[in-house]
């Protein structure tokens, strides 16, 4: 039996004012930091940020980062830091400020410690990063040779911004126990290249359960700016449990239809935790799972306001050449062998319209 392996970051860190013992954290790692700052929420983060850091005698340069994440702007902002041999990046914003401070941290050969302000994915606890070209079209998924040295969730932060973002985290975060089931059972691979061990599917399923008993009312709580017990779960579900849950799971069909859902009229333009939640009610139907079991999660998917059909998804009257055509491209992923039966387009074609008999019904 060949070697399996279990990856994470070394310290989690959750809670409202988290943000306030990154000085801390930072000064346990290195003496100097590079802090990138998603132009967002610049204004609201780069004083306490600084301050934290300040206080805890950790020399900082903090400058903030908008646009798209592609090498080249992971090879400029690297370039412009570099002279300051910064012993640390601090990445804190949204996903794509903390795969640039991913990348610059991989560069300048750093430790990278990352600050979420919003639980829309599980990006933080990560060892990958995604990059674009200017067009935001993705061309490729990069890997930091460990996962970030900390995650520092300020919950404060989370609970002020919009509830949309959560409810993309809880799309996401919902797929990874089903993917998981899948990658075990199949015959695919962990994103460390090896089979999984029993730990990574534990830890996504523990994720799920969760979702089902917190992530409504965790919503309700965002849509009054409030931190709750609710809400302390429910972004532990979404960054920490499914964040390994992946990584030490695996993936499968519901991320694997993503390669033809972004270039899908209208459904390209959902965010990617929709895309996925309605795409892992798809993989159910594939592996040919009860309908009980498939009514079941449509139902706490539409509880939570997350699409279980196609014009859900902002693509309506989809055509059979349409189903096809998501279908065919789906089949080009690497975890189209993490499933408990060989598939082809045909069989994925045949589950999304499945589900969308079931969703009418």
């Amino acid at each position: 039996m060949s070697v399996r392996i279990f990856g994470a970051p070394p310290r989690y860190h959750q809670g409202p004012g988290a943000v306030r013992d990154l000085g801390r954290i930072a000064r346990g790692l290195a003496g100097s930091a590079c802090v990138v700052i998603d132009a967002g929420v610049h204004a609201l983060l780069a004083e306490p940020v600084a301050a934290s850091l300040r206080e805890a005698g950790v020399t900082a340069r903090v400058t903030s980062f908008s646009g798209e994440i592609t090498h080249a702007a992971i090879e400029a902002l690297a370039e412009q830091v570099r002279g300051d041999r910064p012993g640390l990046v601090v990445a804190a914003g949204g996903g794509k400020t903390l795969d640039v401070g991913k990348g610059v941290a991989e560069r300048l050969g750093v430790p990278v410690v990352t600050v979420p302000t919003i639980a829309s994915n599980d990006a933080p606890t990560s060892a990958t990063y995604a990059v674009y070209d200017d067009a935001h079209v993705m061309v490729a998924v990069e890997r930091m040779a460990r996962n970030p040295d900390a995650v520092v969730v300020d919950t404060a932060l989370i609970a002020r911004a919009p509830a949309r973002f959560l409810r993309a985290g809880i799309g996401d975060a919902v797929t990874k126990a089903f993917e998981a089931q899948g990658c075990r059972a199949g015959t695919g691979l962990t994103p460390f290249g090896t089979r999984p061990l029993l730990i990574g599917a534990a830890i996504a399923e523990a994720g799920y359960r969760t979702l089902r008993a917190h992530a409504a009312s965790a919503l309700a709580a965002v849509e009054r700016g409030e931190v709750t017990p609710d809400l302390e779960a429910t972004v532990e579900a979404c960054i920490l449990m499914s964040g390994l849950g992946f990584e030490n799971g695996g993936l499968s069909l519901a991320h694997a239809m993503t390669r033809g859902l972004v270039k899908a009229r209208g459904a390209r333009d959902a965010p990617h935790g929709e895309q996925v939640a309605y795409a892992v009610v798809v993989q159910l139907a594939v592996e040919r799972r009860p309908e009980a079991e498939i009514r079941d999660l449509m139902g706490f998917l539409r509880e939570v306001g997350l699409p279980v059909r196609l014009a859900e998804l902002g693509m309506a009257g989809a055509t059979d050449e349409e189903i096809d055509a998501v279908a065919a491209l789906t089949m080009t992923a690497p975890h189209i062998p993490n499933l408990p039966l060989p598939v082809t387009a045909a069989d994925i074609a045949a589950g999304m319209r499945r589900v969308e008999e079931l969703a009418g019904g």
